[in-house]
C-alpha cells in the first residue's frame, strides 16, 4: 500500500530512468522503459484481442525452439526495457524476465493513437540497434482498415520498410507467415458497431 502511494511522486520527480531504477517499482507494475522514459501503458480490450489474434496467426509454422508470446519485457540496454505487444522468442528463455532481446526473431507492436510516435520512431531505432531482424507495426487507426507495416534490417543496420498493407500479408521472413489483416479490420468494425449501439 505504501509503495503505491509513493509511486506518483516518484514518477513525477524522475526524468531519466535506467533498468537499475526499475527495482524500486512494484513487481506487478506493467511498464516499458524507452530511451530512459518510463511508460505505463493502458491498452484497450480491442488492442489486447488484436494481440491475441496475431499470436495465434504467428504460431502456424513457428520454428522449433521458438514461440510467439504476448506482453513480455525484453532486456536491451541500461536505458531500454521494451515490452512489445507480441514477440517471437526462444522457448529456452521462457522462464526469464526480462527476456534477452538477442533471442527475438520478430517483434510486433499494435499501435494505439497515443503510442504512434513511440512505435514508429523510438522503437524502430531501438529494435534495429539491438539487431532484431524483423519488426512489424500493426496500426488500427487508419480509416481504410488496419495496416501492417513490415520493417527489416538493411545492410546498413537500419530498418527498411519492406511492405505496408491492409490486405492479407504473407512473408517468408523470419519464417513462413500469413496474417489475415482484413480479419483484424473486421474485428475493429465489430468493436465500433458495439460502441455505436450503446
Amino acid at each position: 500500500m505504501t509503495a503505491a502511494l509513493k509511486l506518483p511522486s516518484l514518477l513525477d520527480e524522475k526524468q531519466d530512468w535506467t533498468v537499475d531504477d526499475l527495482a524500486s517499482l512494484p513487481k506487478d507494475l506493467r511498464y516499458e522503459l524507452i530511451d530512459g522514459r518510463l511508460i505505463l501503458p493502458s491498452p484497450t480490450f480491442f488492442h489486447q484481442e488484436v494481440c491475441a489474434e496475431l499470436r495465434s496467426m504467428l504460431r502456424t509454422h513457428c520454428p522449433s525452439g521458438y514461440l510467439p508470446v504476448i506482453d513480455v519485457s525484453l532486456e536491451a540496454d541500461r536505458r531500454n526495457e521494451p515490452r512489445p505487444d507480441v514477440v517471437v522468442a526462444r522457448i529456452a528463455d521462457g522462464l526469464r524476465s526480462p527476456v534477452p532481446i538477442e533471442g527475438a526473431l520478430l517483434v510486433v507492436e499494435v499501435v494505439l493513437p497515443t503510442w504512434h510516435f513511440r512505435d514508429m520512431q523510438a522503437k524502430v531505432k531501438l529494435f534495429a540497434k539491438a539487431g532484431v531482424g524483423s519488426y512489424w507495426v500493426v496500426d488500427p487507426t487508419f480509416d481504410g482498415g488496419v495496416v501492417l507495416t513490415e520493417f527489416r534490417i538493411g545492410d546498413d543496420g537500419y530498418y527498411e520498410t519492406v511492405n505496408s498493407t491492409n490486405r492479407v500479408f504473407t512473408t517468408d521472413v523470419p519464417y513462413p507467415i500469413t496474417i489475415d489483416v482484413p480479419a483484424l479490420t473486421e474485428l475493429r468494425a465489430e468493436y465500433r458497431r458495439a460502441e455505436s449501439e450503446q
